[in-house]
């Protein structure tokens, strides 16, 4: 992966799992039940107290998966996340600032972007893979059609509101290559520790047609 170019995260399947770890003892059984059911690119949010050394346990203990950092919002982020293993970051906006720390940083940036004014932004930061956030919220697939026009040169990975059901019709637009989606990790079969439904969600999205 380039530093300002993650689109090869797309090439290893459909669906990019939006993760919220609450439980440390969590990240790897986790982690291994999406593996298992062909799922390899994590992000994992930085929305909880055992975020990174959860995101550092998955990168260690399961080096098949491609673990990255999301929620990145301040340089301090990144920094952690880079110090945590992480392979890629996202954010849910872009800022120069949190270009330039991935760049020192030599983490690959998917930056997040919901108009055209921002996607515009990115690119001038040399970005053109980006993440549409809050994807359902600020348009969808009408705003994906709509930004096709006149960005035709950008790909997108549509994060937010996404579902198993929706998440094809995405997939069937030009200028989306993946999409994100919190439903391969429902909290209550993390908590109950059922990572054979994790690992059949997990084959259910990686099958999706693009």
């Amino acid at each position: 992966m380039s530093i300002l170019n993650t689109l090869s995260l797309a090439s290893y399947g459909p669906v990019i799992p939006v993760i919220v770890i609450q439980r440390l003892e969590d990240a790897v059984p986790l982690a291994q039940a999406l593996v298992a059911g062909g799922v390899r690119v994590l992000e994992v949010t930085l929305r909880t107290s055992c975020a990174l050394q959860a995101m550092e346990a998955m990168a260690r203990a399961v080096p098949e998966a491609i673990v990255g950092a999301g929620t990145l919002r301040t340089v301090e982020d990144v920094r952690a996340a880079r110090n945590a293993g992480c392979q890629f970051g996202v954010s849910p906006g872009f800022t120069d600032a949190i270009g330039a720390a991935c760049i020192e940083q030599g983490l690959p940036l998917l930056p997040g972007v919901s108009t055209a004014s921002e996607v515009m932004q990115a690119n001038a930061a040399g970005y053109s893979f980006l993440k549409l956030f809050p994807a359902v919220a600020v348009g969808g697939i009408n705003l994906l059609k709509a930004l096709g026009g006149p960005f035709a040169d950008v790909a997108f990975c549509p994060t937010g509101g996404i579902t198993l059901e929706t998440a094809p019709q995405f997939l069937s637009l030009p200028n989306v290559k993946v999409c994100g989606g919190s439903w391969l990790t429902p909290q209550d079969a993390v908590d109950a520790g059922d990572w054979a439904r994790i690992t059949r969600l997990a084959a259910e999205a990686a099958a999706i047609k693009r």
